[in-house]
């Protein structure tokens, strides 16, 4: 173990103490064992592959029972802990915060008397093989980095219940932690505005006028069938009177002839996907029905406007043949250079996969087996506040290897994973609040023979709230 640098060691000791020491002030009740467990998490030789095991270590002093005692009962101020993630030094585009969120379940198939879990669509193996496997998933807010790199900074996470909607649920969230950094100066006014990027499962014009109040800029793919409209005709005298329109000409995504000559052409060309050439269209908005999401809104339907991107590559790694990707930005007016930039940080959302292949691989995050969906909540931010911790000791680090593996090149910037091998070396030179555990005795338990008279109820899966889909549905449930 070695520290890079007399100065920037001591600035990285003292960062990471105190981001320690504010963790452990956002613990209430078990405080001690939740600040333990998580040590144990980050000093854990391996992967997790049971929350039991991490009792065994040197850094969990207490016994296997407060460790779940702390996942069933204990207390953790959640704003708190978003405020202190919001504080953290974040990565930049130029200057620019770029965020993201998307959704990771923690499938749970074979829990049938676990509360609260809903179907979570599953990738295959192949584009073909798509699964539906019951389960409670998480929605993640993150910053991005500007680089390939397995560093994205997890801001906040939420879990999807029966009774949310998916779009009001994100956009509480979104709206959440842009007040927090907002707060924590990380943006000021003058700043440009937070970007904010999405895969296709969102529905992002909405998100988009839901946010319109807050300084970002939402990005979202856009599926390859939807049709949009044009921005409405200048308004002409006509003898016959009557009402302007309020749309222009169809844009269907799916049939070129309908679309006009693009506003911006940009080509790029790039290591990894050949020449990229993106077209950009101003001022497209869907024409929207009152029905679904909108069948409460009261006055006139919006006209969301915003800059539509038809992106085009050679091919994707591995020279496999890449279809065009469709985004939509609710910004207008945008220039060569702004098409660009969004673009290329929709791009860096797909760094989000590799935190989540941390969470679940090597920090276990869906191994528990937990009934109490709260407790899995209590289990899912401490998987989550150990990761700011490896990236705070990034820089303090060396990699620890094995006598048989390859030393990596000088220079070269560590990942979480080696990075968290090394982090036992260094947890000795830092502050530990939690308190030394008393002796005690365990409890005497159930009685031998006697049965459990408190049977866990069976739970159903899925969405316990229908909501009207038109207005005729609307009408006929008032009462």
């Amino acid at each position: 173990m070695s520290v890079r640098g007399p100065v920037s060691g001591a600035r990285g000791f003292a960062e990471l103490s105190r981001f320690r020491t504010a963790f452990y002030g956002c613990l209430s009740a078990r405080a001690n064992a939740f600040f333990e467990l998580t040590d144990a998490l980050l000093c854990a030789d391996g992967p997790v592959r049971t929350p039991v095991e991490l009792s065994l270590t040197a850094e969990h002093r207490r016994g296997y029972g407060s460790l779940y005692g702390a996942l069933n009962h204990g207390r953790l101020d959640t704003d708190q802990l978003r405020d202190l993630l919001a504080s953290l030094p974040l990565p930049r585009f130029g200057g620019r915060l770029v965020l993201t969120v998307d959704v990771s379940p923690w499938l749970r198939s074979d829990a049938a008397c676990a509360p609260q879990r809903l179907f979570c669509h599953v990738h295959g193996r192949s584009k073909a093989a798509p699964q539906i496997i019951p389960g409670w998933p998480y929605s993640f807010v993150a910053a991005l980095t500007p680089d390939r790199t397995s560093w994205t900074q997890v801001l906040d996470v939420v879990r999807l219940g029966p009774a949310d909607d998916t779009a009001a649920v994100t956009a509480r969230q979104l709206r959440h932690v842009t007040e927090c950094l907002i707060t924590a100066r990380q943006w000021q006014p003058g700043d440009r505005d937070l970007l904010i990027v999405m895969d296709a499962g969102y529905d992002v014009m909405r998100l988009a006028y839901l946010l319109r109040d807050l300084p970002v800029e939402l990005v979202g793919r856009l599926r390859s069938d939807r049709n949009l409209r044009l921005p409405k005709p200048p308004r002409v005298h006509d003898p016959r009177g009557g009402r302007p329109p309020r749309h222009g000409k169809e844009f269907r995504l799916a049939a070129p002839q309908t679309w006009p000559e693009p506003a911006i052409v940009t080509v790029n060309d790039t290591p990894r996907y050949g020449k990229a050439e993106a077209r950009a269209w101003d001022r497209l908005h869907p024409r929207l029905p009152q029905r679904s999401a909108w069948i409460d809104h009261s006055s006139e339907l919006p006209v969301i406007e915003g800059t539509l991107i038809r992106l085009k590559v050679d091919h994707l790694p591995r020279d496999r043949e890449a279809p065009p990707v469709w985004l939509w930005s609710s910004t207008t007016g945008a220039t060569p250079d702004d098409v660009d930039f969004i673009w290329s940080s929709y791009l860096r959302r797909f760094d989000l996969e590799h935190v989540f292949r941390l969470f679940k691989q090597s920090l276990g995050w869906a191994r528990p087996r937990m009934r109490d969906p709260q407790a899995a909540d209590r289990w899912t931010w401490l998987i989550v506040i150990a990761q700011p911790q490896l990236r705070l000791a990034a820089p303090l680090t060396t990699d620890v290897r094995k006598p048989w593996e390859k030393t990596t090149r000088p220079g070269t910037v560590l990942t979480p994973t080696q990075v968290r091998r090394g982090f036992r070396h260094l947890r000795a030179h830092l502050p530990c609040p939690a308190r030394v555990p008393k002796p005690s005795r365990p409890g005497p338990g159930r009685p031998p023979g006697s049965k459990n008279r408190h049977p866990a109820t069976h739970q159903e899966v899925g969405k316990t709230a229908k909501r009207p889909s038109t207005l005729y549905e609307r009408d006929r449930a008032r009462p």
